[in-house]
């Protein structure tokens, strides 16, 4: 048997040490009143001078589990057990001699338990086992015996057949006892491995998403900035298609990209809500100015159509919400050829629930695929995929998102006329009045003039931001890696920074950390604009202190405000100072 088992025999007997001693004061009692004989008193003071032995001679097993026992300490071991037996159980043989039969009843019983007690908690270790086994055995199988020779009473065999019995019994009882916890503990042990397995793997998804999103990510950053500095110039009819393309098809790509990262982030239990102020209003016109120009190239009519009621301003997380309408929109429009979509906005007040509804006149869905189409990578079919596109995770992420929001999202259905979502969310009426909702960011004045430091190991992109920025009238410092970064912050002040992750030399992480150390840049407003763009990426920025945590592809018009508004924040907070 292994050392832990020594050791857990003798916490067992620790445990039950109080136990042991209670009931030899019990049993002492009992054979006194049965012999009215002075003995079980002196038999009592033995049998506490024995367990006071034992708790010395297990007493390192106890401190030390780890303790490998020698040969001459498991024999000690041993002989303390065995010698506790002996002692223990001697009782039973007064008691079957001067206790009439009423003392050989409680003789056998005694002798009975005893054994039942020992070859359950020392089955573990099969020395200290046979030595308390072997003396409970003697006594309960010798005693009758002795009285059928000695005693003259032959009857008292059957007492010995029946101890056999009891005996056997025991045996199988025990050895059920050891299979059922072997199993267990292996069943523990690879349950623990699966655990470890489960989380290396999850850890490894994790990496793998991580590297996959970056390296997506930046050739991504090129095309779609790319197409639109393309954009900007002068372009006949057919090349203007062709660059729209372009952006359509980098905008799939990126969405397919979000998905899996949210669906991996909602199965791993990360994602995480964020609460605030949103211009309701607003936010749906942007989405249906977003999707008109695709309604339209179909032949669709969209609209919008808000309850008066509907509170202007929310308290939610904005993020998900737009994120939701977006899927639902997306669908809309992807599987709605002719006809209109409609999207209806209602506010029940005593709910404090918004109700948003896409209903459209679709290819609608079968009945026997409605009930599905919220499962990941669901699509109604597999020509889908083939004709519009799409992993089949818009809807789960939706669901999931709704109701980890506290909502839900529900969808009807008519194949050929049309489907119907409608999201069911609990959200927080905001009373603004119109001075407490912002100005306008003005970009061309906000960055004329401004002096910016931007890091990027990739030539192409500091190549694109140079291109982005400057016909906004400010001046881009750029540099390759975060050493550099840091130089070049100790040398010059700058209105804002900008800066990548994963750079050779110096990391954009570090190099923030050594800015924000102190110089004359201790200050400046410093903007995460990274390829990476997992939550755990977002935590480590944060930890830097960076004002904002922007991801490539590049958002031209987030780019901008985002500057625009960390340099405008940045002069007041110097201007308070002065």
């Amino acid at each position: 048997m292994t050392v832990n088992g020594y050791a857990m025999v003798a916490q067992v007997r620790y445990r039950e040490l109080r136990t042991r001693v209670g009931l030899a004061a019990f049993i002492a009692a009992t054979a006194w009143l049965l012999t009215q004989s002075p003995w079980p008193v002196g038999w009592f003071g033995v049998v506490v001078a024995t367990q006071a032995l034992d708790w010395i001679v297990f007493r390192p097993l106890r401190l030390k589990p780890d303790l490998e026992p020698s040969v001459a300490y498991r024999v000690g071991l041993c002989a303390t057990a065995a010698i506790n037996v002996i002692v223990y159980s001697g009782i039973a043989a007064w008691l079957w001699i001067e206790g009439g039969d009423a003392g050989r009843l409680f003789a056998i019983i005694q002798v009975a338990g005893g054994l039942l007690h020992v070859s359950l908690h020392m089955h573990h270790v099969k020395p200290l086992l046979f030595a308390a086994v072997i003396p409970h055995s003697v006594y309960f199988l010798g005693l009758p015996v002795f009285g059928a020779i000695v005693g003259g009473r032959p009857e008292e065999m059957l007492i010995s057949v029946g101890g056999l019995l009891y005996m056997m019994h025991l045996i199988v009882a025990v050895r059920q006892s050891s299979t059922t916890t072997t199993a267990l503990q292996t069943a523990n042990t690879e349950a623990r491995s699966e655990r470890r397995k489960a989380e290396v793997a999850s850890a490894a998804k994790s990496d793998f998403l991580a590297v996959i999103s970056h390296e997506i990510r930046t050739p991504m950053n090129a095309v779609i900035s790319a197409a639109n500095l393309l954009r900007r110039t002068r372009l006949d009819r057919e090349q203007r298609e062709h660059v729209s393309m372009l952006l359509d098809a980098g905008d799939v790509l990126v969405g397919l990209l979000n998905d899996v990262l949210d669906f991996s982030k909602i199965e791993a239990g990360k994602m995480e809500l964020e609460s605030s102020v949103m211009e309701l209003r607003d936010k749906l016109g942007s989405l249906g100015r977003l999707w008109q120009p695709r309604a339209s190239a179909n032949g669709v009519r969209l609209k919008i159509e808000i309850e008066p009621n509907v509170p202007d301003f929310i308290r939610t997380d904005p993020l998900r919400l737009q994120q939701i309408l977006f899927n639902l929109l997306s669908n809309a429009v992807k599987f709605t050829q002719d006809g209109s979509i409609t999207v209806f906005v209602d506010w029940r007040e005593a709910e404090s629930r918004l109700i948003v509804s896409v209903v459209d006149t679709g290819c609608g869905i079968p009945g026997d695929r409605l009930a599905h189409i919220f499962d990941s990578f669901a699509q109604v079919d597999a020509s889908t995929t083939r004709k519009y596109g799409g992993t089949g995770l818009g809807l789960a992420i939706s669901r999931r998102l709704a109701e980890m929001m506290g909502g839900s999202l529900t969808a009807e259905s008519i194949e050929g006329r049309g489907s119907s979502f409608t999201l069911s969310l609990p959200v927080e009426a905001v009373v603004r009045t119109t001075t407490q909702t912002g100005r306008k960011v003005d970009v061309q004045a906000g960055l004329e003039g401004r002096l910016i430091l931007a890091a990027d190991d990739h030539a192409v992109n500091r190549r694109i931001l140079t291109l982005l920025l400057e016909p906004h009238g400010c001046r881009i410092v750029l540099v390759e890696n975060g050493a550099e970064a840091v130089e070049a912050a100790r040398t010059q002040r700058f209105d804002a920074i900008l800066m990548d992750m994963q750079m050779p030399v110096m990391d954009g992480l570090e190099a923030s950390k050594r800015i924000r150390a102190g110089g004359m840049n201790q200050g400046t407003p410093l903007i995460a604009l990274t390829a990476n763009a997992m939550d755990v990426h977002r935590s480590a920025w944060e930890d830097t202190g960076v004002h904002a945590f922007l991801t490539k592809p590049i958002d031209l018009g987030l780019l901008a405000a985002t500057l625009v508004e960390a340099c405008g924040a940045h002069d007041e907070n110097q201007a308070a100072v002065a």
